[in-house]
């Protein structure tokens, strides 16, 4: 157990040092030397996700539903994964329109429509009060069980004495904290870059922390995984069916349920949307996110199942708080601080941001639109607003910390806390529809979004927040069993009779449906405004080739009006950096360029939202503000040119690949002339040769009457050697020809492979001898069944081992023959030990007349025509067969390998 002053001074000392790093953060950001421009950074900040929820809840929920607990971070794995296609987008739009909320993109899809934003804005906060409950619990959880473990008591959370409420005081603290975190000043960005390093270091932070207590757990509590894992086997009974399918809430189809509700709420909670896209600053990070964010969750849900075990094993009776209770039961100091510190990362990294955002959202889309409509304010024209915008976010984030509170302290003990999380994600999983739709679908309407987030909002209300209060104790219990005014069809948990379910996934299933149905049956049957359709083509449109919106302003506006009018809220050095403009003389009537009305109006989107920046620019602008008809065309027409233009990049595409086509066709055409006219040379040039001795002895024999018989009988040896070469040569030139133009004819059989091998060494063997060549064989006994014409696989056989003879080393001379059987085929490999082929040469050995130097100076050994291997190939081709040049295995010079499949048993081949 831990002091007070001790607990208390090392967490206002860590909130001091995350104020130190964000303020370190945005004077970087200042000077140029962003610390924002990093996917890295950007990742972390993501990791914002993992929430209290996730630093106790994941041990709770495991070790209360089993795995259940992985799928909340399944959905965003699976979110990520689809991040290039959906998130891009989102960003792309947000940085082009200067979203800064999720309500803002919403309302900006839907024509600017400031009924719209201010609808989800009341929604977002709505939602998200469970979950900033949630944090508050969690934080006064961790710190009872610090200071006062092992003697736990309940929290108090009587309203009537909320002043000693831990979770009040801690709610209190954190608006302050947060006001000076992230309300110093205004940005018309409205990036909030310090604020984004340190969620980024409280990301490490509670990973760090979390990561302690499971390495504690497995090799300090216990020696070992191996060994937590065997006692939790004996210990504890029915362990697989508690880690199995039917645990989870619902089975398979609460399996499904929530996956879908992670995955929505992933994207559409306000503090995600924060840092997925308004504070993006560069698309290109997303690339890194997309694996470095799902890698982060694994780590940080490395350990939930042995801290889950090790706690149930330890009889303790709260799940949410066994990461803390672990090493205080075990005497630990060190170690429980640091765990608070984590826990405290988890919560404040969470209510940070999302206060940010929904206090932009509720000045934005609510205060703000109301105050300019309301005339008896009757506020000074010249006056500085930009004040008034900081003080209005300052109060929303005490305001919405307050609402959290007294979710916590009226409702927060009726669910752990994963299901007040579950809670949340389900409401704010109702802003999926209109805007998942809204990126993909034109015809979605205004209309069509307000209605199905009304009706989607109420069924979640009915069937998940008002339950929860009845349930505290706040409202009868009567309707949940038996339906309002004994209407049973109206169950809360059985909504028209859906039985069954698991509450969270029956939620999300009636929601979704009346939300998805509404949007889409009312945008059907009702039409958008110019403004819709010009943000429809905006919005599905926007990751092609972007339309320059700047000249949509054609109504003419005051230039020292216009910016007077920006001054007013975003202050004079603001806008003169927006604007490119100094200060005009009072007088000065000059009109401010579309440019100019284009930037003022992003300008005041980034600090007041879509809808209202448009109000504004439209009260300075003097004519018809925007003809919205000339936008359409101008809209349609640039559609047109693009997909022209898209047209014409295929067709140049497609004749440029046509043109390299018809290019390489005719180099090929080129190289086969060539090869023509190098093969009737080198035919005639073969012809000519033998023709040419024998003539010449032939004519000597002619000549010479008086000849010795010796001479003369070696001279008619010559010519018949000649005429044998040049029979062999026209021979294997006609094969050449029937082999090219598919006409050599075959006659395949069942026949041995390792019998006509055998018998090819025998026909070769007396020419070895007389050679000097030691020819050697590894044949196998049994047979080598192959379908192939068992002559022309001899005449491929014999010539392998003649080339191999003439190429064998000069010293000692071997050829080696191996059969080898292999699953499906049949291998012989014959190889020299010789100088070898290299590898540059192995393909071209193939080609016609090719040959290589023998690599010594034997002139007994005759030269081949350069046919041979050619014919050869083609020859076991067309048997189904192959022959390459491979590495030698048993000698070291050349090995040709000749491969033929097996053939089928005999039984099979009779039953076919």
């Amino acid at each position: 157990m831990q002091t007070n002053w001790i607990v208390l001074t090392i967490a206002f000392s860590y909130l001091a040092l995350l104020f130190v790093i964000a303020a370190w953060g945005d004077r970087r950001a200042e000077q140029g030397r962003s610390l924002v421009n990093s996917p890295t950074i950007y990742a972390l900040s993501i990791a914002v996700y993992c929430t209290a929820w996730t630093f106790y809840g994941s041990v709770g929920r495991a070790a209360t539903t089993g795995l259940s607990f992985l799928l909340i971070y399944l959905g965003p794995t699976l979110a990520m994964l689809s991040g290039w296609l959906v998130l891009r987008k989102m960003i792309r739009i947000a940085r082009a329109q200067r979203i800064t909320s999720i309500a803002d993109f919403i309302s900006a899809r839907y024509g600017k429509s400031g009924g719209l934003g201010m609808l989800v804005a009341l929604i977002a906060v709505i939602a998200i009060m469970p979950y900033i409950a949630l944090q508050l619990k969690a934080i006064t959880v961790s710190y009872g069980v610090l200071t006062e473990y092992p003697n736990l008591t309940p929290p108090d959370l009587s309203l009537q004495d909320f002043w000693n409420d831990k979770a009040f005081w801690v709610a209190l603290v954190l608006a302050v904290f947060i006001i000076l975190f992230g309300t110093r000043h205004l940005d018309a960005s409205e990036r909030h870059e310090g604020m984004v390093t340190a969620i980024a270091f409280e990301s490490l932070v509670k990973l760090f922390a979390f990561i302690a207590v499971g390495l504690f757990v497995c090799f300090a509590l216990y020696p070992g995984p191996s060994a937590l894992m065997a006692d939790a086997a004996s210990m504890l009974p029915n362990l697989e069916q508690h880690f199995g399918l039917d645990q989870i809430p619902g089975g398979p189809l609460g399996w499904f349920g929530t996956l879908i509700l992670a995955t929505l709420a992933f994207i559409t909670l306000p503090r995600q949307f924060q840092v997925l896209v308004v504070e993006n600053v560069n698309e290109q990070h997303l690339r890194r996110a997309c694996w470095l964010f799902p890698l982060y969750l694994l780590l940080i849900n490395l350990f939930v199942i042995p801290i889950a075990l090790a706690g149930m094993m330890g009889g303790m009776s709260e799940p949410d708080s066994f990461v803390l209770t672990l090493p205080l039961s075990a005497g630990l100091d060190a170690l429980p601080l640091l765990v608070f510190i984590g826990g405290l990362s988890a919560a404040t990294s969470m209510m940070i941001v999302e206060t940010i955002a929904l206090s932009t959202m509720v000045s934005n889309q609510l205060v703000m639109p109301l105050l300019l409509r309301w005339r008896s304010l009757h506020l000074d024209p010249s006056r500085d607003l930009s004040g008034w915008l900081l003080g209005i976010r300052r109060i929303a984030i005490i305001a919405i910390l307050i609402l959290g509170y007294l979710y916590h302290a009226l409702i927060g003990e009726a669910y752990s806390l994963v299901t007040i999380g579950l809670v949340s994600f389900a409401a704010a999983s109702q802003f999926a529809p209109a805007l998942l739709l809204g990126l993909y679908w034109r015809g979605a309407s205004r209309n069509g979004a307000a209605a199905g987030l009304l009706a989607g909002i109420t069924v979640w209300a009915w069937t998940l927040l008002i339950p929860g209060f009845a349930l505290s104790g706040w409202i009868p219990t009567d309707f949940i069993e038996q339906g309002p005014y004994g209407l049973t069809l109206l169950k809360p948990y059985a909504l028209f009779g859906l039985e069954g379910w698991d509450i969270y996934t029956h939620s999300l299933f009636w929601s979704m449906l009346v939300n998805i149905g509404l949007l889409v049956s009312v945008s059907l049957f009702s039409r958008q405004t110019h403004m819709e359709q010009t943000q429809a083509a905006l919005f599905t449109n926007a990751l092609r080739p972007e339309a320059e919106m700047a000249a949509i302003w054609q109504g003419q506006a005051n230039r020292q009006e216009l910016f007077q009018l920006v001054q007013r809220y975003l202050g004079k050095a603001a806008t003169v950096r927006l604007l490119g403009v100094e200060p005009l003389d009072r007088h000065d009537d000059s009109p401010a360029t579309p440019a100019m009305l284009a930037a003022a109006e992003q300008g005041l989107t980034g600090a007041l939202g879509s809808a209202t920046a448009r109000i504004l620019i439209n009260s300075v602008v003097r004519g018809e503000a925007l003809d919205m008809d000339s936008i359409l065309s101008i809209l349609d027409n640039t559609s047109q040119t693009l997909e022209y233009n898209r047209r014409l990049e295929q067709k140049s595409n497609e004749l440029s690949r046509i043109s390299a086509e018809l290019r390489g066709a005719n180099d090929r055409l080129r190289e086969l002339d060539r090869l023509k006219d190098e093969f009737l040379a080198m035919v005639s040039h073969e012809l000519r040769t033998p023709l040419t001795s024998i003539r010449a002895f032939a004519e000597i024999l002619n000549d010479a009457e008086a000849m010795e018989p010796e001479q003369r009988q070696h001279f008619l040896g010559i010519i018949v050697r000649e005429s044998e070469r040049l029979s062999r040569l026209i021979e294997e030139i006609l094969d050449m020809a029937r082999l090219e133009s598919g006409r050599m004819t075959l006659s395949p059989e069942r026949c041995d492979l390792s019998q006509l091998t055998r018998q090819a060494i025998e026909a070769v063997e007396q020419l070895f001898q007389q050679r000097g060549i030691r020819l050697e064989s590894r044949l196998p006994d049994t047979p080598c069944p192959v379908i192939a014409d068992p002559d022309r696989l001899q005449q491929v056989l014999i010539n392998l081992l003649d080339n191999a003879s003439k190429f064998a080393g000069t010293d000692t001379p071997r050829v080696f023959v191996d059969l080898t059987a292999l699953k499906q085929r049949y291998e012989v490999h014959v190889e020299d030990n010789g100088p070898g082929i290299a590898v540059a040469e192995r393909e071209k050995v193939f080609e016609k007349f090719h040959q290589i130097e023998a690599g010594h100076s034997d002139k007994a050994r005759p030269q081949g025509t350069g046919l041979g291997l050619p014919i050869s190939r083609g020859i076991i081709n067309q048997q189904g067969g192959r022959l390459w040049v491979a590495d030698p295995k048993t000698l070291t010079g050349a090995c040709i390998v000749l491969a033929l499949p097996s053939a089928p048993d005999e039984t099979q081949e009779v039953s076919s």
